[in-house]
């Protein structure tokens, strides 16, 4: 079992994907193809997700039964003791990579880096 959720995604992305995976709501996706097709599923994910962020988990053969993969999440995955957890960032640690880029406007500043 193969799920992949997209946010903020180009919608050519998620026509790519029904190729493979059925979507069972916007920008989840779900099916079950083999470990190939997966990972070349993902490399195109991957490549093409632009500004969105996307989630992968599939089923393994380890203690928990499932792996998931991410891309630019802020919480990330960890091993801790053979499982793998997630780490979410601490909300009041400043982060570097909210700071908005010299030439912003306001308005775009407050756009971009205020959303959570």
């Amino acid at each position: 079992m193969t799920v992949i959720v997209l946010t903020n995604c180009p919608p050519g992305l998620r026509g790519f994907l029904t190729r493979w995976l059925l979507e069972i709501s916007a920008g989840v996706f779900i099916g079950n193809p083999s470990a190939r097709i997966r990972d070349a599923l993902w490399n195109e994910v991957q490549q093409y997700a632009g500004q969105g962020r996307a989630l992968l988990a599939h089923t393994t053969n380890n203690e928990q039964g499932f792996t998931f993969r991410t891309h630019d999440h802020n919480w990330h995955p960890i091993d801790h003791e053979g499982l793998t957890l997630i780490r979410r960032p601490d909300p009041n640690t400043p982060s570097t990579k909210n700071t908005p880029k010299p030439g912003w406007s306001n308005a775009a500043k407050r756009r971009r880096f205020t959303k959570s």
